[in-house]
């Protein structure tokens, strides 16, 4: 198990942000780029939703991968190993012809194109399953959800400058180069800054601590199998609409407006910029609503934004309706991550966020190609598939959670004096989850 200490721990945070910042600014840009990559490459919907539901099989292996070794081995470790991987994906795609099976195999060491799509601040991928522990452990329960907030605030305003970048092969056109040469460039710069997320994992400090006697004794509300479970299907709901919707996104919006990579990039940067702020309200709803009624009301609010998309008669529009939807999202992702942090026993919090995302990662890899294919015939079909699992997530999230206490929340229900969930010395050594 590994721990890190109070005052460790706070030196890290600035090394976290920074962290956050280069690896939003690469998947912002990358997220636009890829699809249109594959498209300018004579590859169709239905190819291009399979290549991106294949390689999320690499990603799902990683998160797994994560989340059994962050905790034994270190966190510190597995995100140096995952920024070497970001690397090695974006040069990879950069200096090698691109058939089917490279686009799947680099995509997916690298994340391109799974993202989470503009005002998420790169909050997606197997990253999380160590990098959430230590935010965790860097802030008391009462600042746990400002600390998520402000992660997410930086990575949004990153992911801003990086949607601009997406506008640069285009720029590049006029000036004599080919539009495939210049989504290579990014490529490239998607790998060196790999490398720069390698450089500021480096100054993390991890200590290897004894867990506390109140973690070991703390009674447990929920088993780890009935967590695991309702987030299962929680999780499993989310990630299949975001399946549907994710980097198809861009496809949708140039299939259906002619938008390029210029146009695209500029509406995310608005959506970035526009998402923000709110991380940083978020903390304050938390003390409102508290931290499952927040994620449950947003995530429903956002839902009837994305559906009235389709019907909207302009770019111009459905930029608008788009932005609200993250804006709405933005505010209640701090609150999901901070709550998942907070009922998890900090010895295997690694865990937690791996086998908590897992659900979410193994549906969101069918829907992009269920969606490719009936793009051919219905294109506006992955907005509303996305917009009714979302909702089926958001109703059975406020199902199995509506009623557990949460430590340091302050909306008048009893706070327990430890992490709900406690694995007591006697049980086996297993993980649980939430994304």
């Amino acid at each position: 198990m590994t721990a890190t200490a109070p005052s460790a721990a706070v030196r890290n945070l600035p090394w976290l942000y920074a962290g956050r910042a280069a690896r939003s600014l690469a998947t912002a840009f990358l997220t636009v780029i890829f699809p249109l990559y594959l498209a300018r490459e004579g590859m169709g919907a239905a190819e291009v939703g399979l290549i991106l539901s294949l390689s999320g099989v690499i990603g799902m292996g990683l998160v797994v991968a994560v989340g059994l070794g962050a905790d034994l081995f270190g966190r510190r470790r597995a995100l140096l190993a995952l920024a070497a991987f970001t690397a090695i994906g974006g040069f990879l795609l950069a200096w090698l012809p691109l058939g089917p099976l490279m686009a799947i195999v680099a995509s997916g060491l690298g994340g391109v194109g799974r993202g989470g799509g503009a005002g998420s601040g790169g909050a997606w991928g197997p990253v999380f399953p160590a990098e959430q522990p230590l935010l965790a452990a860097a802030a008391p329960d009462h600042d746990r959800t400002h600390v998520f907030g402000v992660i997410s605030f930086v990575g949004v305003l990153a992911g801003a400058a990086g949607s601009l970048v997406a506008g640069v092969p285009q720029l590049l056109v006029g000036h004599g180069m080919t539009l495939v040469l210049g989504y290579r460039l990014l490529f490239a710069l998607g790998g060196a800054l790999g490398v720069v997320m390698i450089a500021l994992t480096l100054p993390i400090r991890e200590t290897r601590n004894e867990p506390t006697q109140a973690a070991q004794a703390a009674p447990a509300p929920l088993s780890v199998q009935q967590l695991i479970g309702r987030l299962s299907i929680t999780n499993g709901l989310n990630g299949f609409g975001f399946g549907f919707l994710g980097p198809l996104l861009t496809y949708w919006l140039f299939r259906r407006f002619g938008a390029g990579s210029a146009e695209i990039g500029v509406l995310y940067a608005v959506v970035n910029l526009a998402a923000a702020f709110p991380y940083l309200t978020s903390a304050a709803l938390v003390r409102r609503l508290g931290a499952v009624r927040t994620v449950v009301w947003t995530r429903l609010v956002s839902v009837a934004a994305l559906v009235v998309m389709p019907f909207l008669p302009s770019f111009l529009w459905v930029g608008v309706a788009y932005t609200l939807r993250m804006v709405l999202n933005s505010l209640g992702m701090p609150a999901r991550q901070s709550f998942t942090m907070a009922v998890s026993d900090e010895r295997y919090r690694s865990r937690v966020a791996a086998f908590g995302s897992l659900p979410s990662q193994v549906t969101s890899l069918v829907s992009p190609a269920i969606a490719g294919v009936v793009m051919e015939s219905w294109l506006a079909f992955p907005l509303f598939g996305a917009a009714v699992f979302m909702a089926a997530g958001a109703i059975a999230y406020h199902y199995a959670f509506h009623k557990v206490a949460v430590p340091g929340e302050t909306t008048g229900r009893p706070r327990p004096t430890a992490p709900i969930l406690s694995a007591p010395a006697s049980q086996p050594d297993t993980g649980s989850s939430d994304r």
